[in-house]
């Protein structure tokens, strides 16, 4: 059962009637009679403090992995950039074909968030407002420092990680460091313009620097999952990291490359001198350590930024489930089974000496009917395939089984699936971060308290990697990613864990940084912003060619497809040809206790199956199958720098407007490389 931040969190707000509610907002906004007690109580600071982690962070249920808030204008939490990158399927308003790039359209992302009215929502400047409240008047009512400093510290991050995110979308913002006073019509102490980009990062940088210096390396109790020094100086890590990445810096500018290594050195420095590194408790083998590391809670090294869940199953202020687990697991034992890995995904992940699937220098042969052999041990703590032992609460050996069939040898008849209560769309699961433990009884998987790292120490060092590679230190580079795929268990055949081979380039250090990046941090919602960052959805910079790196533009998202098969060609019939009905099955016994000669465990038993009985072959039709021309992903260049959408505008009219954009009819001439 979970006892840190958000346990506090809840609790706290009980302190206030409705503290969610528009009153709640309003009373701090009159700032009159007792609400000056917010300023001055530091039991109401703090919940105060704790209100403003909510509002970032998500809700109960809301499925903590591969979701952002940065796709919505209201604070929810949604997939819509999952989707829009190789990871997962689906057609969103930025990877489908319009007629026109406009801001009047659903593809001008409106994170912008819309002017702040009297009507208060939790969207990008209300969240601000009340972190200037805060920081404005704190400091008026004589509060002890030792109380306050660290208060003030929390919000100096999350005022620097509001920008952060409103800066890497659209470039410079209106950068407002006093509460702003809702208005139902706009006026002009409110009307701020965008600042420069460079001046947004100065201001970045300036929140952090409070925020390092005003907070503790490490908080322990119920206080562990609060943001520390070490979370902060790794928020500049990946904020200048993305200043010096292509889309921010076209040139290549080696001073941008300079300020990133500092700045993720320095985090790295800081994070360890508290305690902080890579998760590696039990065993690397097999990715052992590399799978646990989700499931421990308060001192775990990894959680950088974590987003703390628990496990309760009653409603009320109490209950904060992660909707994780829920979504990945079958429908065969009441999940939801809403997660499909892409075919893209999954051959990404490495043989198990380090080399690519292509790659013919790799000790072991890739076979596409039985993909899931001799691959990076992170490949199994990511991905159930058909076969697969998945534990779970009530089947310490449960089998996951997608396959399919033909009732009879007609062109029209559909296939079946043994996923008898349906199955998911790719054919092969996600189950990255599953608790093996996990109840179906108990409201079906929901109550799930598995916590979130938002910045896992690894990324510390991948970002410390890429940093080195860019200012041309290739070997400093080259270990940082040896240490990730050392924690990992892979093996190390040729002295760099696969890597020996790609040396020779910053180039090819750079794709191998990325790669990693698509491995270790796969469904953690972080493969849209490399993307993004490096320009790799349409090659329209000459970026994939340079790199060697696939465009996304013109493709589809697949999955597997998998057929069961006979000596004499595929099987038809109407029972299910791998499930014994009373002992026999028409094919093969999937759940056979007695095995064919020379078999002697089930890992072999799959082995035989997948050689004589599936049949695997690319499943096409996860993304869209009705469109004319057929569906492909499209990506505009407009989207690497978003524009306002026309709402805001209308609105805020002294703003400007993104180039590339169109303002009614008014070509935009805001720079975001300024």
């Amino acid at each position: 059962m979970k006892k840190h931040i958000y346990i506090s969190l809840f609790l706290s707000l009980t302190l206030f009637a409705n503290s969610c509610s528009t009153d709640f907002l309003e009373e701090k906004r009159d700032l009159v009679a007792a609400n000056e007690d917010v300023f001055q109580d530091p039991v109401l600071a703090q919940a105060y403090v704790n209100y403003v982690y909510g509002l970032f962070q998500p809700a109960n249920n809301g499925t903590g992995f591969m979701t952002t808030q940065t796709a919505s204008e209201n604070g929810s939490y949604n997939t819509v950039f999952a989707q829009t990158s190789d990871e997962l399927p689906g057609e969103t308003d930025y990877n489908k074909i319009w007629p026109v790039i406009s801001n009047i359209n659903n593809h001008a992302n409106k994170y912008f968030g819309q002017r702040m009215g009297t009507n208060i929502s939790n969207n990008t400047w209300t969240r601000l407002r009340q972190i200037n409240m805060f920081l404005t008047e704190v400091d008026k009512y004589g509060m002890e420092d030792d109380i306050k400093n660290p208060l003030k510290g929390q919000l100096y991050f999350w005022r620097a990680w509001q920008y952060f995110e409103l800066m890497r979308l659209y470039g410079g913002v209106p950068i407002v460091l006093e509460a702003q006073i809702p208005t139902v019509e706009s006026n002009e102490e409110n009307s701020i313009p965008r600042s420069s980009t460079t001046e947004t990062i100065a201001q970045i940088n300036a929140d952090l620097d409070q925020a390092i210096a005003l907070l503790p390396g490490r908080w322990d109790g119920p206080n562990w999952g609060r943001i520390t020094s070490g979370a902060a100086a790794a928020l500049r890590g990946r904020v200048m990291l993305t200043w010096a990445s292509p889309l921010f810096n076209p040139n290549d500018n080696a001073e941008r490359w300079q300020q990133a290594y500092d700045a993720n050195l320095a985090a790295k420095e800081l994070l360890e001198q508290n305690g902080f590194g890579l998760f590696r408790e039990g065993s690397l083998e097999n990715g052992d350590a590399w799978g646990r590391m989700w499931f421990k809670e308060q001192d775990n090294p990894e959680a950088v930024i974590v987003y703390g869940f628990n496990d309760f199953a009653v409603g009320g202020n109490s209950n904060k489930n992660n909707g994780w687990e829920q979504a990945i697991r079958p429908r065969e034992i009441n999940g939801a089974g809403s997660v499909s890995p892409t075919r893209q995904i999954v051959e990404s992940f490495p043989m198990k000496d380090g080399k690519a699937i292509d790659d013919n220098t790799s000790e072991y042969t890739y076979d596409p009917n039985k993909f899931y052999k001799n691959r990076d041990p992170r490949f199994y703590k990511s991905f159930a395939y058909n076969g697969a032992i998945w534990p779970y609460g009530g089947d310490d050996n449960f089998k996951i089984w997608t396959y399919g069939w033909k009732r009879n040898n007609s062109p029209s008849t559909a296939y079946t699936s043994t996923e008898t209560r349906g199955a998911n769309a790719s054919g092969i699961y996600i189950c990255k971060a599953s608790n093996l433990r996990a109840s179906n009884v108990i409201n079906n998987f929901q109550a799930s308290g598995t916590d979130f790292m938002e910045l896992r120490f690894a990324e510390v060092v991948l970002n410390l990697a890429e940093s080195a590679i860019g200012i041309g230190r290739l070997n400093e580079g080259l270990q940082g990613i040896v240490a990730i795929r050392e924690r990992a268990g892979l093996e190390n055949n040729d002295g760099s864990y696969g890597l020996a081979n790609v040396a020779a380039s910053r180039d090819q250090l750079f794709k191998a940084v990325l790669n990693e990046r698509k491995i270790e941090f796969a469904y953690e919602g972080k493969r849209f912003y490399d993307l993004r960052r490096w320009m790799l959805f349409d090659d329209a910079t000459g970026m994939n060619s340079r790199l060697g790196i696939p465009v996304l533009n013109g493709t589809r998202r697949t999955g597997y497809t998998i057929k069961v098969k006979t000596a004499g060609g595929e099987y038809f019939g109407v029972a299910d040809p791998l499930l014994a009905n009373g002992g026999n099955a028409p094919v093969a016994n999937r759940n056979a206790t007695t095995y064919p000669a020379g078999i002697t465990t089930y890992e072999q038993y799959l082995d035989y199956l997948y050689d004589n009985h599936f049949e695997v072959s690319v499943k096409d039709d996860l993304d869209r199958t009705n469109a004319s021309p057929r569906w492909t992903f499209q990506w505009y260049p407009e989207y690497y720098y978003f524009g306002i959408h026309q709402n805001v505008m209308d609105a805020s009219p002294y703003l400007e407007q993104t180039k590339g954009w169109n303002n009614l009819g008014s070509a935009g001439n805001f720079d975001p490389l300024l």
